[in-house]
């Protein structure tokens, strides 16, 4: 399945989904361990490390956001890239300054279709559901 959306930072990558269903603060991650540590959120307990964190939006202030998702770079624990249904100018800060791939308004609620475990491609504006070593060149 191919989705179409808007990249706002980064390159090509694949990865494993992680998929939240609630609004992210990565000030709420532990950096030494990329674990989401908010209680009652549908990533409590999840490493966000190396992930394609799939979520709604993010949330909080500016501070706080890009703190937190610079502190699990830091550490190496940031997801490899976002996809986010909107991505605020908070979030797309945090992504930019850090160094993590961005991508905005998917066609599609991916937060409703994708499961944690699902591979993930990201192409151009082309988000690929596929399987794990596709080949991004092609």
């Amino acid at each position: 399945m191919r989705v179409r959306a808007k990249k706002l930072f980064g390159g090509d990558i694949e990865g494993e989904a992680l998929v939240s269903r609630d609004p992210i603060n990565f000030y709420l991650a532990d950096p030494e361990t990329g674990v989401y540590l908010e209680k009652n959120h549908s990533l409590g307990g999840k490493s966000l490390s190396g992930k394609v964190l799939i979520i709604p939006s993010g949330k909080g202030s500016s501070v706080v956001q890009l703190d937190g998702l610079y502190q699990l770079a830091r550490h190496n624990n940031a997801p490899r890239a976002v996809i986010a249904n909107v991505a605020d100018a908070v979030l797309v800060s945090a992504c930019v300054v850090v160094g993590v791939t961005l991508i905005h308004k998917p066609e599609k609620d991916l937060t409703r279709i994708l499961r944690d475990g699902d591979w993930v491609i990201i192409k151009g504006d082309d988000i690929i559901l596929g399987e794990r070593n596709a080949v991004l060149d092609h």
